[in-house]
């Protein structure tokens, strides 16, 4: 069975920061390309950030500078590392983990940014 289960999330101040981690089971992770999306009322999920098997990252134009991506193939994790937080950036992250066969998904943890 497949898992990838989120935590980090939580309410804080603008200016402030956040680390996000998702756990990861079932698949394997080390050929697997993660990434973190965020979704807000009506509007589609988008991505934030993502890193590949290879360890090839890319960012969202407004993650650039104030967030990194990170992964631990040996502890199947990935985590987020939020700084400089901004009221916008407030939302669901999700973790996602893409293998050839599918893309799985978390159950997403809110992010609050408090102006």
């Amino acid at each position: 069975q497949v898992q990838l289960v989120e935590s980090g999330g939580g309410l804080v101040q603008a200016g402030g920061s956040l680390r996000l981690s998702c756990a990861v089971s079932g698949i394997i992770f080390r050929f697997s390309d993660m990434a973190w999306y965020r979704q807000t009322p009506g509007k589609q999920r988008e991505l934030v950030a993502g890193m590949d098997n290879g360890g090839r990252t890319k960012y969202a134009d407004s993650a650039k500078g104030r967030f990194a991506i990170s992964r631990d193939n040996a502890k199947n994790t990935v985590s987020l590392q939020m700084n400089s937080l901004k009221p916008e950036d407030t939302g669901v992250y999700y973790c996602s983990g893409r293998t050839p066969a599918t893309t799985y998904w978390g159950q997403g943890t809110q992010v609050t940014v408090s102006s």
